[in-house]
């Protein structure tokens, strides 16, 4: 078979129509250049940065969406303990000690008295997890416990999202940072700026809540409150005496003046009232009424009722 020493004209033609496509392509992309670098491409290509990320289209996207593994457990641990003392002011000081010794601290305080003059405080502890268990053991002891509860919750699964929420928070400012870079119009960069600003804002409302769940599950809370011992019941183990029979008495008998005194108060405003109404009868409103005759006496009666007869008598002679 004999082969020829010219190549074929078909692969040449399939090559020179492959070429002129190519150019053309290339000509319709220098074109539109323009368009591809207006703010709404910009704003789009970091859209679908941000999704390529959050899909694992990349390995630094997969790796910061991917959610952390949790080391360990994370509770908020909260307590409220009510504890009858008979010296309010000496237990706020060894629960002070008590806490602060344990590596926390005292929170808020509110104390006040009631009608009896008793001395109430209600303050809130914080006190490290490890050591939450025997500062409240310690607190109980202080005095007669009235009541205890205690209140577990675990966030753990909290805790893990957010901190995943912020890992891909901070790689997606990241790629805005660098298509910021990238950047040549003024029109891109505002709107990626814009773009910046509501995800930093973001990422600082993760960051602070991620804080406050650091907060309360490495300190425990303990609101402990605090009342005296009534007098009674801190003297119903001692037999009474000739002391207190005596206290008892007088406390009695001034009980009793103090009544008696409330009770002249109370009757002294009618007293003065009805004393005056009536010197305001004698003095005036009597002087002033008239007076009935006065009655003959008994006696002038009695001598006036025989001489009557006597007269009669007399009559008959005068006519002889």
């Amino acid at each position: 078979m004999r082969t020829s020493p010219f190549p074929r004209p078909l692969p040449a033609l399939a090559a020179v129509l492959l070429a002129a496509a190519l150019a053309l392509t290339g000509c319709s992309s220098g074109g539109g250049d323009s368009g591809a670098d207006s703010a709404g491409s910009a704003a789009k290509e970091a859209a679908a940065d941000d999704r390529r990320g959050a899909a694992g289209g990349d390995g630094d996207g997969a790796r910061a969406s991917a959610p952390p593994k949790a080391a360990a457990s994370h509770v908020i641990r909260t307590a409220s303990l009510t504890v009858q003392v008979e010296d309010v002011p000496k237990a706020l000081d060894e629960a002070r000690t008590t806490v602060e010794n344990a590596g926390g601290y005292v929170g808020d305080e509110d104390t006040s008295r009631d009608e009896d003059g008793r001395e109430r405080t209600r303050l809130e502890l914080r006190v490290p997890v490890d050591a939450y268990q025997d500062v409240l053991d310690g607190l109980e002891g202080a005095g007669k416990l009235l009541h205890r509860g205690a209140k577990a919750e675990d966030v753990t699964d909290q805790v893990v999202d957010v901190e995943s929420r912020i890992k891909s928070q901070r790689a997606s400012v990241a790629r805005v940072r660098e298509l910021m870079d990238r950047a040549t119009k003024l029109s891109d960069v505002v709107t990626l700026e814009g773009e910046l600003s509501s995800r930093q804002t973001e990422l600082e409302a993760l960051l602070a809540q991620q804080a406050s769940l650091k907060d309360r599950t490495s300190l425990a809370t303990i609101t402990l409150s605090l009342s005296e011992t009534p007098v009674d019941e801190a003297a119903e183990d001692d037999d009474p005496g000739f002391t207190d029979a005596l206290a008892g008495g007088w406390d009695a008998f001034v009980t009793m003046l103090r009544w008696l005194a409330v009770a002249l108060g109370a009757v002294l405003p009618f007293a003065a009232v009805a004393a005056l109404l009536v010197l305001v009868w004698l003095r005036v409103v009597r002087p002033r009424l008239p007076r009935r005759p006065a009655p003959a006496p008994a006696a002038a009666q009695a001598q006036a009722a025989p001489a009557a007869p006597a007269a009669r008598e007399e009559e008959p002679g005068a006519r002889d």
